[in-house]
């Protein structure tokens, strides 16, 4: 079978493609936010891309395994089909050549992963198309290589594959604009060069399972420089590369036991952060499900590093505005914990009643939902402990006017372990209940609330009935008592009203009758000055006095005050 013809169409095709003419997107002059976009999609791939003077040539190297099988399942006349896309023949070109021997694997595996090492720039779509398309390719048969091939895992080999694993995927991320990104309603800006990346991942993956790997020989090249870099790449907005990373970091804690103490300890540094100084981490959801199965596995009984982390990491991360974005994570690992050492529950319990939100109704109906999972492990001796609290609060989102909350709250009375624990405690548990569902019962604005609590009053009269009527003939009496305290108070109010309307018009005599001596004494001032001052002031009074003042002693106090005042300016 001749070359020629392959090699004529894929110069013919690859000439095409470059004289083709790029699309323009047209970019909207008036929506800043898809220019946002935009550039957060350029700056994406900008920092792991050197550019280069002149295009990138990289030498085709045979293949590791044997593709001759495959020539003769090609339909030859797609050779001589011009309509035939490129990247087709190039993959026929590639399956007519033949491998080499077992002795040349190891090394021409090397020389692959060197050329695996070559960045592309996936921002230019045209640039360099044949090359991309060939590493491409040679990662793919890498993946396969790995997968399906034996003894080629020498020392030699570790700190190649993780020479070229660093070169592609560890790069400085570019900043996200938090004030305008919302994770939950914006679409995350996806990495540029992931065709490639998503291979190198997939390798690195498939290089830690495999049984011929050894973490004696990996762990002078996976160390903790390599897994700090690794940590810091889960800030990236690509949910893909999170995901990848999730496993790559999940197969490191498993195999690397020296590493464990520390992947631990940075994960809980990112998470202090996190919460106490950015409150913006992409991958706090991807670093939470690793901690579950982490916890999963943790000896009994706990060690105090591992309480001290729930109740200093975890239980703060409740604080956070983007909760919803990791809250059914990070309530597994709060299960988990439980699980593992139940006398947890009641600083678990008291601190979820600490941090519980006051204006956020979405965050208190997740905090529900994860209060309903602690109680469905809980064991009734803990229970107890934190019974009179829990339920206080519980009584309080049961009155809550957002219907989604008290809905919430009182599925409670649903789940058939938490009522059997409300059984058991009832005597505690409806005095402190009892109150305000009566009154939500008849006050609520949704039906839909009214019926449910109907329900759970049914259910309280079943468990208790005699407490149940005393707490209802008791809400009476103190409602009676009530309406009499507003009436009693209504009519203070209506009194201290009338008393304050009659000291104004009595302070408004006093004042004209002040203004108008002083005014009288001033007029007279010339007429009086050369009398004595008695004499003044005795005309002044017998002048005045059974004119404004009359027989009220406290319009004369105030009257006398004036004049010793008018005497002293004299």
């Amino acid at each position: 079978l001749s070359f020629l013809p392959i090699n004529t169409l894929w110069h013919r095709a690859m000439s095409s493609a470059a004289t083709t003419a790029p699309s323009v997107d047209k970019v909207d002059g008036f929506s800043r936010k898809s220019v946002r976009k935009a550039r957060q999609k350029r700056a994406q791939s900008s920092s792991q891309f050197r550019s280069q003077d002149k295009p990138i040539d990289l030498v085709q190297l045979p293949l590791l395994k044997d593709y001759s099988r495959k020539v003769k399942e090609v339909d030859v006349k797609h050779l001589w089909n011009f309509s035939t896309p490129w990247i087709i023949l190039h993959e026929l070109f590639l399956s007519v050549c033949l491998d080499v021997s077992a002795q040349e694997q190891p090394e021409l595996f090397l020389k692959k992963l060197q050329q695996c090492c070559t960045l592309f720039d996936f921002l230019d779509t045209l640039s360099d198309l044949k090359m991309k398309e060939y590493k491409r390719s040679t990662l793919n048969e890498l993946v396969d290589y790995v997968t399906l091939s034996r003894g080629y895992l020498t020392e030699q080999t570790y700190p190649e594959v993780v020479k070229m694993v660093s070169c592609n995927i560890f790069r400085t991320l570019p900043p996200s604009d938090s004030n305008e990104f919302d994770p939950e309603e914006d679409e995350p800006t996806l990495e540029a060069s992931w065709p490639h990346l998503q291979l190198v991942y997939e390798f690195f993956i498939r290089f830690l399972e495999s049984q011929e790997f050894q973490p004696s020989v990996a762990k002078k090249y996976i160390d903790q420089k390599f897994v700090l870099q690794l940590l810091e790449l889960f800030d990236s907005e690509d949910p893909r590369e999170r995901d990848c990373l999730k496993t790559v970091l999940h197969r490191i804690y498993g195999k690397f036991l020296g590493l464990r103490a520390f992947i631990r300890k940075q994960i809980n540094n990112i998470f202090l952060c996190f919460v106490y100084e950015t409150e913006h981490f992409s991958g706090v959801a991807e670093l939470l499900e690793i901690l579950g199965s982490i916890i999963n596995g943790f000896a009994l009984p706990l060690k105090a590093e591992h309480k001290q982390f729930l109740v200093k990491v975890l239980l703060p991360l409740h604080t956070v505005r983007s909760l919803s974005l990791f809250h059914a994570q990070l309530a597994y690992c709060i299960v988990q914990f439980l699980e593992k050492e139940p006398t947890l529950t009641e600083p678990v319990i008291r601190g979820l009643l600490k941090f519980w939100p006051k204006t956020c109704s979405q965050k208190e109906v997740m905090f529900l939902g994860e209060l309903e999972e602690i109680l469905d492990v809980i064991e009734p001796t803990q229970f107890v402990k934190i019974q009179e609290p829990l339920f206080k609060l519980i009584a309080r989102c049961v009155s809550s006017p957002h219907f989604q909350v008290a809905e919430r709250a009182l599925y409670y009375w649903n789940n058939e372990y938490i009522m059997s624990l409300i059984e058991e405690n009832s005597s505690v548990i409806l005095p402190i209940m009892f109150a305000s569902l009566y009154r939500i019962s008849k006050e609520h604005w949704n039906p839909a609330i009214s019926a449910l609590i109907y329900n759970v009053l049914k259910a309280f009269m079943e468990m208790n009935s005699a407490l149940f009527d005393e707490l209802a003939a008791n809400y009476k009496s103190d409602r009676q008592r009530e309406r009499k305290k507003d009436k009693e108070r209504e009519d203070l109010w209506r009194k201290l009203e009338e008393l304050e309307l009659r000291r104004g018009i009595q302070n408004k005599r006093i004042f004209n009758g002040q203004a108008v001596l002083a005014d009288r004494m001033l007029l007279h001032k010339s007429s009086f000055w050369h009398d004595s001052r008695p004499q003044v002031l005795e005309k002044l009074v017998s002048t005045f006095m059974n004119e404004y003042f009359k027989d009220n002693s406290k319009v004369l106090s105030q009257a006398l005050i004036t004049l010793c005042m008018f005497t002293t300016h004299f």
